[in-house]
């Protein structure tokens, strides 16, 4: 583990008051292509004002840049609810592959069978692997999915001609759920937790009618726990006429050990990032294929890869669609990456998941004695604490809590959600760690609850050998400093 030390990161001009006139570090290629003429309404006025520094010094600039950014290649990474394993390095070079990496998206069908095929063998993992039959892999993030499987249930009622305007959430549901239950114009109705973590059937009861539309739910949920009365809440849904979508946030803890079809859901999201290996976060990539039942399947994306004996081909002849939720077919370079990921797993894609489940239980047991466990039960792939003991106790927060472990090397875990968790402090270690860093883990957690009580300051002075300290988050938030102002940066004065 990475002990407290003296700052590594002193204080550095940025690339642009290195800037010298006149220096360069290369030039860019000039191939022997005719220039186009721009419109005079988009043409500069003035040229760009970029730095200009010698090629050492540039090469200075990245290597600062990448010694200071946090990843999972430099560090464990328990970022709670976001799956943020190893992402091996064979799976670059397999995306890479000349055939994969150059093909361009408009190639027709016949000069792309190996693509389709990659494609259509991954949607049939992805449909085992869900339990329903019916896979579309356009979406291009897990928050696509889940707006794509709300326009699934709103064709299907529409369908049948039946008004249905309502979703239930959990009130444990990621922030995603609401915001995609707005955009696809649904109206939002949320349930309650009961004292042991599951979905409150009761107050369940009272709020589904013949108006709602449907449940969406992560299971295990983002306390990390699996819902106990799964098939009840199924039955209450389907005795009512509603559909069940299943958040695939968390599908990291059930891959074959339970399938979400099998529980009673009817729309299945994966987030391929996560559960079976990308690099990402900032953004992207990012892949969130949908899983469908029976009577869902006409009314999936288009177009849709098909197998017509041994030849693969696109498919776009189905008239009850939605159409088209992104360009193309999907993030094509994040299939090669999971297809790969599954295959490397084959049968033993299971243990991925056991593994998971383990680590995260492992964790629970050494550190509950230390932080207040809301629900006393075993955990699946990740777990809650709360940092609320050393708030009454000593003045310190989860969110000091989560600036101090950086010190000791350590990605700080989700804090402050769920929300139904005061000083929530969310952890997922993932399969990917072996038991010496989740030692380590173990070791840092254990001592900062001892720093909270000796010496509190340190906490709240956190991060103390970061290259950027605490900071005036409000402020950052209300002023954000986006671009170099060469003259005067007005958010930094008065």
């Amino acid at each position: 583990m990475t002990k407290e030390h003296g700052s590594a990161w002193p204080d550095a001009p940025l690339i642009f008051e290195r800037s010298r006139a006149g220096r360069r570090a290369g030039r860019p290629p000039r191939p022997d292509l005719p220039v186009p003429e721009l419109p005079s309404a988009v043409r500069r006025v003035t040229p760009p004002r970029l730095p200009e520094v010698s090629e050492p010094e540039l090469v200075r600039h990245f290597t600062t840049l990448a010694d200071r950014t946090f990843g999972v290649d430099t560090g464990f990474y328990p970022l709670g609810s976001c799956t943020m394993k190893h992402n091996p390095r064979v799976h670059e070079r397999l995306a890479g592959l000349p055939g994969f990496r150059d093909l361009h998206p408009h190639q027709e069908d016949e000069g792309a069978q190996g693509a389709l095929e990659l494609m259509w063998q991954l949607q049939s993992m992805l449909a085992e692997i869900a339990g329903l039959p019916a896979v579309t892999l356009q979406p291009a993030a897990g928050s696509q999915g889940e707006l794509t499987g709300l326009m699934l249930m709103r064709a299907y009622f529409a369908d049948r001609g039946e008004e249905r305007d309502t979703i239930i959430t959990a009130d444990t549901a990621h922030g995603t759920n609401p915001a995609s239950v707005t955009m696809a114009g649904y109206k939002l109705e949320r349930v309650e937790t009961d004292a042991r973590g599951n979905l409150d059937l009761d107050d369940l009861r009272g709020k589904v009618n013949e108006r709602t539309a449907g449940l969406m739910l992560t299971n295990p949920s983002t306390l990390g726990l699996f819902d106990e009365g799964i098939e009840d809440v199924a039955a209450i849904f389907h005795d009512a006429g509603a559909l069940l979508y299943y958040d695939g946030a968390n599908l990291n803890a059930v891959v074959g050990i339970s399938r979400p079809g099998d529980m009673g859901f009817d729309i299945v999201h994966y987030n391929l990032h996560k559960t079976f290996s990308q690099p990402h976060g900032g953004g992207g990539p990012g892949g969130g294929p949908v899983a469908v039942r029976e009577r869902l399947e006409p009314f999936l994306p288009v177009p849709r890869v098909v197998q017509d004996g041994d030849v693969y081909r696109l498919d776009s002849d189905h008239p009850k669609t939605i159409g088209r939720v992104r360009g193309f077919a999907g993030p094509f370079g994040v299939f090669v990456r999971s297809y790969a990921f599954m295959r490397a797993y084959g049968p033993g894609l299971r243990e991925m998941s056991e593994v998971a489940v383990l680590n995260a239980n492992y964790l629970l047991a050494r550190l509950k004695d230390v932080y207040d466990l809301p629900y006393d039960r075993l955990c699946m792939h990740e777990f809650v604490l709360s940092a609320r003991n050393l708030k009454r106790a000593h003045g310190i927060t989860a969110l000091d809590v989560a600036k101090r472990l950086m010190d000791y090397g350590i990605h700080p875990p989700t804090i402050y959600f769920p929300l139904v968790v005061s000083e929530a402090l969310m952890i997922e270690p993932t399969e990917t760690e072996p038991k010496e860093r989740l030692d380590e883990f173990v070791e840092a957690m254990r001592k900062l609850a001892e720093e909270a009580a000796e010496s509190p300051e340190l906490l709240k002075e956190a991060p103390r050998v970061r290259p950027v300290r605490r900071l005036d988050e409000v402020r950052a938030a209300k002023q954000p400093v986006l671009r170099y102002h060469f003259d005067e940066h007005p958010a930094l004065v008065g």
